[in-house]
């Protein structure tokens, strides 16, 4: 009886391996549906997380005062490169069409052991039939050999019965397999309804609607920075990386890897004069198809903008604004800064000759440096994009060298407490009212070592320099929109 016995044992063993499967693994691959959750009256939705992926977008319900009350988050780029859904239902239904080959298999294993399970029920039942039958007929010998044949299958009872029972559990395990691999298939059929050329162009169409609802929005109060996205470890522990804050028309065309977003790359903070200009992000993170610029004049810091196709930096040992001209590469102008500290005289905490540094908001081109008339507080100056001259001047009474780092959203000047960690966004001013205020936004400085950030008007999106790190972060900017009919 030991050969019957292992061949059930066999196929109990297979179907518990099924049974596993079905109530392990089943319900962590069915999450189709996107990250939805709400809190109260707001919603949060996720479309993208990674980097090569994209954005998200959060709205909220109306507010107690009858307002609608937004909030836009626009990250570095927006590309739909892959169908990710359609990736991983097409991954879900093979592993599902695996599991009911292997059920057919096992159905057959099932139905053909099966007979020998019935067959071995007909034997006991006639075996216990002749031991109460035996009435002293049988010979000593006998009737102990057919009581030792009974005790030897006694063992094989419960195994049937615990058979009987897994046979059942087949059953339902196929109608499960049935049902999911229908579901799936509806799922299938919704979501195969337009072809993947179709589906790319109304991703694109969406973004483009989304970006201009953001746009739209205009400019909102800065109210949270998201965690932070890695998308390259390159070069030293400064530096700084950008894409143009004003792209020309023709720079939004697509290409094979996504939205045509170049991107410039400038490694150290004193005395450097190539530049690195990446064909699209995706070239970026993967280290191709890339030009080199050589500056006619070295750089100080890291606080340079690339604006309109131009780049904007501090000559280094002076107080000099250089627009640098990519396509013709050559300097367009070039002017002093006023009274402006250079030379690691008023620089950021972290040093690095970061006296000037130069940004671009949705309103235009800034200048954020210091001066002994102001007694080392920061100086915020907008400049004008052509001619490098100073429109005007505000003074924000913030230490620079107490800041760790700076950049402009909506004309409002936000300053970070500290470059090392647990930095946060920790100042404000308002250039609009010459006002300012103490904020209190929780920054994540993953590398403990920021020397450089930045902000994109047209990505709405913080560009970061993070101890060797090319490093992103999406903003939540707070806006209140009037409704129809509100004054």
């Amino acid at each position: 009886m030991s050969v019957p016995l292992l061949k059930i044992g066999a196929v109990l063993s297979t179907m518990a391996m099924v049974t596993n499967w079905m109530s392990q693994t089943l319900p962590s691959l069915v999450g189709l549906n996107g990250t939805v959750s709400r809190a109260g009256s707001s919603e949060k939705i996720t479309l993208f997380q990674s980097p090569e992926e994209g954005w998200q977008l959060y709205t909220s319900a109306q507010a107690p005062d009858g307002k609608c009350v937004c909030t836009a988050v626009i990250p570095a780029q927006s590309t739909c490169s892959r169908d990710g859904r359609s990736r991983e239902l097409r991954q879900l239904m093979e592993k599902v069409q695996n599991v009911s080959q292997s059920m057919e298999v096992l159905e057959l294993r099932t139905y053909r052991d099966l007979q020998y399970v019935r067959s071995m029920e007909t034997l006991m039942r006639s075996l216990d039939a002749r031991l109460r039958a035996a009435d002293g007929s049988l010979s000593a010998k006998s009737f102990q050999e057919l009581k030792d044949r009974m005790t030897e299958l006694l063992p094989l009872s419960s195994v049937l019965e615990q058979y009987k029972t897994d046979t059942r559990t087949i059953v339902r395990l196929r109608e499960e397999v049935r049902n999911l691999s229908g579901s799936l298939a509806t799922i299938q059929e919704e979501m195969g309804a337009f072809g993947y050329e179709d589906l790319q162009q109304r991703v694109m169409a969406l973004e483009a609607r989304l970006h201009a609802c953001a746009q739209k929005l205009g400019c909102g109060k800065l109210t949270g920075v998201s965690n932070p996205i890695t998308i390259r470890a390159m070069g030293s522990r400064f530096g700084s990386w950008m894409t143009d804050t004003m792209a020309p028309s023709a720079d939004s065309r697509v290409s094979d890897v996504g939205p045509h977003t170049q991107v410039w790359y400038m490694d150290g903070y004193y005395k450097g004069r190539r530049v690195l200009e990446f064909r699209t992000l995706g070239d970026f993170i993967k280290g191709q198809n890339f030009i080199q610029h050589l500056l006619p004049q070295p750089w100080a810091g890291t606080g340079h903008v690339v604006y309109n196709g131009s780049l904007f930096y501090n000559k280094y040992q002076s107080n000099v604004v250089v627009k640098y001209h990519f396509r013709s590469r050559s300097v367009l102008v070039q002017r002093s800064l006023p009274g402006a500290g250079y030379n690691n005289t008023f620089p950021y905490s972290w040093g690095g000759f970061s006296d000037m540094d130069f940004m671009v908001d949705e309103s235009g081109l800034w200048a954020v440096y210091t001066t002994n008339q102001n007694a080392g507080n920061i100086v915020v100056s907008r400049l004008d994009p052509h001619s490098l001259e100073v429109m005007r001047s505000w003074d924000t009474g913030y230490p620079k060298r107490s800041a760790g780092e700076a950049f402009m959203i909506c004309g409002v000047l936000y300053v970070t407490n500290s470059h090392l960690a647990g930095a946060k966004v920790y100042f404000a001013y308002f250039t609009n009212t010459s006002s300012y205020e103490y904020t209190d936004v929780p920054f994540h400085n993953q590398y403990s070592h920021i020397s450089m950030l930045d902000y994109n008007p047209r990505e709405r999106a913080l560009y970061t320099w993070n101890n060797g790190h090319q490093v992103l972060y999406n903003v939540t900017l707070f806006h209140v929109i009037s409704t129809a009919g509100d004054p």
